[in-house]
């Protein structure tokens, strides 16, 4: 069996005496979207934070493609797109894009054609020459997933990417996270929105910090036989 592309071994995570992760264990494939299911305040950011070595761990250990976290080495080969919008307020949505794929050391024929793609594909060609300033929350977190993908990483981090977006562009999103994922991608997701947590290949619940259940959609509720993944949601954490 190959080598998962994100292990995490006992994982833990206090803020002085309040511990927001608790013991948390598993690991991710290969071109498998992974989704972080569970309310807001449950951990899902800090666990997401952890993996990419933005916060470190308290106890436990993280490696990310047979490295251990946090390691400034492997920052190009992730893609991570946070829960707020990185943007430069002032500038337009192109000159954000172009200045990220520069630090990405994107160059020439290929940074234009990336640029172009990635604006594309989340419907901001349009409006690329507006600036940031001038964007709704929406648009923002469009821009903050397009520059996301701008160096084609192996890995790709989402923390709740469909926030504010209309209901048909998130479709259009999820359909490209699949083809990335086909392509070799591996795609970690937090969710709190049920019907995108049935798109990923496999689910880990989340709850206070704990996680609660893991499998894919069909496993958690055939396990418990419910027919949602919200009514497996509440049962395994205890509210049914």
């Amino acid at each position: 069996m190959s080598t998962p592309i994100i292990q995490l071994q006992n994982v833990s995570k206090s803020f002085g005496k309040k511990e927001v992760l608790h013991n948390i264990n598993f690991a991710v494939e290969k071109g498998e979207i992974f989704g972080l299911l569970g309310p807001s305040g449950s951990g899902k950011t800090t666990l997401v934070k952890c993996m990419i070595g933005m916060e470190q761990t308290t106890k436990g250990k993280i490696e990310l493609l047979n490295t251990v976290i946090p390691n400034l080495n492997i920052t190009l080969k992730i893609g991570f797109m946070a829960q707020s919008d990185a943007l430069y307020q002032d500038l337009t949505a192109y000159e954000n894009v172009d200045f990220f794929a520069t630090l990405y050391g994107l160059k020439g024929k290929h940074k234009k054609e990336r640029i172009k793609y990635v604006l594309s594909l989340v419907n901001l060609l349009e409006d690329q020459r507006k600036r940031v300033s001038d964007y709704s929350g929406g648009m923002k977190r469009r821009l903050s997933l397009a520059i996301s993908l701008l160096h084609e990483p192996e890995v790709l981090i989402l923390d709740e990417p469909t926030v504010g977006i209309d209901p048909i562009l998130r479709q259009s999103i999820w359909n490209e996270l699949g083809i990335l994922r086909k392509n070799g991608t591996t795609i970690v997701v937090t969710t709190h929105v049920m019907d995108e947590a049935e798109k990923c290949n496999r689910l880990g619940m989340i709850r206070e910090g704990q996680m609660i259940a893991i499998g894919t959609p069909s496993e958690l509720k055939e396990r418990i036989q419910v027919n949602t993944i919200e009514e497996a949601f509440l049962t395994y954490g205890g509210a049914k």
